[in-house]
């Protein structure tokens, strides 16, 4: 199965690029704060201003931070952010999309109402509403808000492909032999729609980050924490594009294209990977 896996996964260049850009990013993230001492990322740890040297790959900032140690530190914090936003957003979209497909009439009348409302409301106003009246923001709660208004596109996906699969014919005949709902849950249906809630979940992750950052770098992000946006917050707070300190704002907008890119590249990937399951 392995082999045969790895094939596919050779014919899908954008799903193999976006896995590996990925997985790069990853083990950056797991053992990039083990190797640099993170008091480098303190405030007044270097001199400040210094462009990138062999003393500082990659300069300083102008509160005297280095800036790779600062990338280092913040990568993790960022993926965290939208790694586990796009976990609870999935995990309650799977949810939402079973139940409605599964149980229909009203209840998955009111979950659709319900997402079809959600993704009217201008997300970006709710967050700004909400994080700045948080009295203390922090990397979790920032995902748990994240979460709560980006589960409706895997809510609407996972709904669409539950109804889908309800009037296949192996369904069809476990309902007839009298299979239990948790039966055909978790047996005949759920396993089936593997490429789809992993096709999701790398979309969640895509919003949350997006919409994660774009709250850090209003300033309204983890206050005592380093995180990419956060850090292109402060670069735009002391005015580092006209100072000219390209290194401050483009290290991180630069990581940040990265992962973004991946992500990109893995959504394509897995969209053509379902595609083909689906006889496209």
């Amino acid at each position: 199965m392995a082999p045969a896996f790895l094939r596919g996964l050779g014919a899908n260049r954008a799903l193999a690029g976006g896995l590996a850009i990925l997985a790069v990013i990853v083990v950056v993230a797991l053992v990039g704060p083990s190797l640099t001492d993170e008091a480098l990322a303190r405030v007044g740890a270097v001199r400040p201003r210094r462009p990138p040297s062999p003393d500082h790959w990659l300069g300083t900032d102008g509160q005297g931070r280095d800036m790779l140690a600062v990338l280092l530190v913040a990568l993790p914090q960022t993926l965290e952010i939208g790694l586990l936003a796009g976990f609870i957003s999935l995990l309650a979209g799977v949810v939402l999309g079973l139940v409605a497909g599964f149980v229909g009439g009203w209840i998955d009348a009111a979950i659709r109402t319900a997402a079809d409302v959600m993704m009217t409301i201008p997300g970006i106003a709710i967050l700004v509403l909400i994080a700045a009246n948080v009295r203390e923001m922090t990397v979790t709660l920032m995902a748990v808000i994240v979460a709560g208004l980006s589960w409706m596109i895997a809510t609407r996906t996972i709904r669409a492909q539950t109804l889908s699969l309800r009037e296949r014919g192996y369904v069809q005949v476990a309902m007839l032999n009298g299979a239990s709902a948790l039966r055909l849950v978790f047996v005949e249906v759920l396993p089936n729609l593997a490429p789809f809630i992993a096709a999701s979940f790398v979309m969640t992750v895509s919003h949350a980050m997006l919409a994660t950052i774009g709250l850090e770098a209003l300033g309204l992000g983890p206050q005592n924490e380093l995180t990419l946006g956060v850090v292109i917050y402060w670069a735009q707070f002391y005015s580092a594009i006209v100072r000219g300190m390209w290194w401050w704002w483009g290290t991180p907008i630069a990581a940040m294209s990265l992962i973004f890119v991946g992500l990109m590249l893995t959504s394509i990937g897995m969209d053509r990977f379902v595609n083909r399951r689906l006889g496209a």
